[in-house]
């Protein structure tokens, strides 16, 4: 699938910037006066760290195609920004707010994205140099 992706890079882009609009309507969302349970608190750590995981996984996907390391910095500024805007733009909704360890929590999203897909890259390039069916032929 990952591999159909890297061939389709434009479909993967596509997906970045669905994730994107997701994020940005979900932080345009406003919330009633009151501080959430204690059932809830862990609730907006996984989100903040999947969504993120998510929209610069794909992203790293459009970018890097599989083989181009060199933009993997770009993807993931990209992505850190990203999740600094959006914490900023909380700042303009009502009941909402910027929040320092919301950053935190997608930027480790994202890194783990990073790694995910760099093994991943890794992976497919060693398997590649130990198959190699010129040798055989």
């Amino acid at each position: 699938m990952i591999s159909w992706l890297e061939k389709h890079n434009k479909i993967s882009l596509i997906i970045s910037i669905l994730i994107a609009i997701l994020i940005f309507y979900m932080s345009s969302l406003t919330f009633a006066a009151g501080v959430p349970g204690p059932e809830f608190r862990s609730k907006p750590i996984i989100y903040h760290f999947s969504i993120f995981f998510l929209f610069s996984f794909f992203l790293l996907i459009a970018l890097l195609k599989g083989e181009k390391i060199n933009l993997f910095l770009l993807a993931i500024i990209i992505s850190i920004i990203y999740a600094i805007s959006d914490e900023f733009h909380q700042l303009f909704v009502q009941g909402r707010y910027c929040s320092l360890s919301d950053v935190l929590t997608d930027s480790a999203g994202i890194l783990f994205a990073g790694l995910v897909y760099t093994l991943r890259i890794k992976f497919k390039n060693k398997t590649k140099k130990e198959y190699n069916p010129d040798l055989y032929y």
